[in-house]
C-alpha cells in the first residue's frame, strides 16, 4: 500500500545554484549530495520535516532524454512553464516577508483565498510554487 509521497523531483537549470537557492533562501537542509558517474543526486528538504524531500534534477541528455528533448525541457523550465506544488506554512504573511528578505521573488503579496492565504514564487530556475497557509 502506498502511504505518502516522500520525494518529489524538480528540474533545475543548474544544480549548484539550485542547491544554494533552496538552502540559503528557502532555509532547506541538504539531505543527500552524491555523484554517481555523470549523475549528481541532490536531495533537500524543509528542516524538521523529514517526510518531504525534493531532488534537484539536472536537465541533461543521457539515460532518459535525447539532447533535443533535454534542450526543449530546459527552455520550458526557463519560461516558467512548470508548477511543482505548494509548501504549507502556519503564517503565510510572515514567511513571505522572511523569504522575500532573503531574495525570493514572489508574484505578489499574500492573498486571501477560499482555501487559505497564498503567495506564489519562482525558484531560481523558473519553477513555480505556492506558499499556502491552509484554513
Amino acid at each position: 500500500m502506498i502511504q505518502r509521497l516522500g520525494i518529489a523531483s524538480v528540474y533545475v537549470l543548474d544544480q549548484e545554484r539550485a542547491k544554494a537557492f533552496y538552502t540559503e533562501k528557502l532555509g532547506f537542509e541538504v539531505r543527500t549530495d552524491v555523484t554517481m558517474g555523470n549523475f549528481r543526486w541532490i536531495e533537500v528538504g524543509p528542516k524538521g520535516q523529514p517526510d518531504l524531500s525534493i531532488t534537484l534534477m539536472a536537465i541533461e541528455a543521457g539515460m532518459k532524454w535525447s539532447k533535443e528533448t533535454a534542450d526543449t525541457v530546459r527552455e520550458l523550465v526557463k519560461k516558467g512553464t512548470f508548477g511543482f506544488g505548494a509548501f504549507h506554512t502556519d503564517d503565510c504573511r510572515k514567511t513571505y516577508a522572511e523569504l522575500k528578505a532573503r531574495g525570493v521573488v514572489f508574484e505578489g503579496e499574500p492573498q486571501d483565498r477560499p482555501y487559505g492565504v497564498e503567495s506564489v514564487f519562482q525558484d531560481d530556475s523558473g519553477n513555480w510554487f505556492a506558499l499556502v497557509q491552509p484554513r
